[in-house]
């Protein structure tokens, strides 16, 4: 399956804790004011990749244990994603999502889209929510503005409500 990407930070140490790799895809739906990947708004643009060569560009550095989807809007390509974060679990990584869907919005969603389900499902953290300018805040550890969350996915999916990820990695 291809992925259509905006770039990729090979080993990112803002996107989530630790030494990770992120990827970020080709279009958005949400347009939030004052984002700071903008570029990635047209769904035309960027590179198409593979699923299993973003794997291995990822997987030749032995430091890289955590992988982060960003956009863009991951869950716009949500079937390339899941089946990247499918081989990413095979192999004992962390999974993270940016979304500016809410978990309460991808659960509903999740209703109808079975890619959608797919992804949401596979993820460790999702930090959700759309940024929001006037909520900036440069004291959050991997968000941008005081409404996003960062979320246990497996907690709240068992739970069917919003979890905090409390792993004092992600506070």
């Amino acid at each position: 399956m291809v992925l259509r990407t905006a770039g990729f930070v090979p080993e990112s140490i803002t996107d989530g804790p630790g030494i990770r790799f992120v990827v970020f895809c080709q279009g958005c739906v949400h347009h939030c004011p004052g984002c700071h990947n903008a570029q990635t708004w047209p769904f035309e643009g960027g590179e198409p990749w593979e699923v299993q060569q973003i794997f291995e560009k990822l997987r030749r550095d032995p430091l890289v244990r955590g992988v982060t989807f960003s956009g863009g809007e991951p869950f716009c390509q949500a079937a390339a994603f899941a089946e990247l974060a499918q081989i990413l679990k095979q192999h004992r990584y962390e999974v993270a999502a940016y979304s500016g869907w809410t978990f309460e919005e991808l659960c509903e969603k999740a209703k109808t889209e079975p890619e959608t389900a797919a992804l949401l499902g596979l993820l460790d953290v999702l930090v959700d929510g759309r940024f929001e300018k006037e909520q900036l805040s440069l004291e959050l550890k991997f968000r941008g503005s005081r409404n996003q969350r960062i979320l246990d996915v497996p907690a709240s999916l068992a739970a069917g409500r919003a979890i905090p990820k409390e792993d004092g990695r992600w506070k």
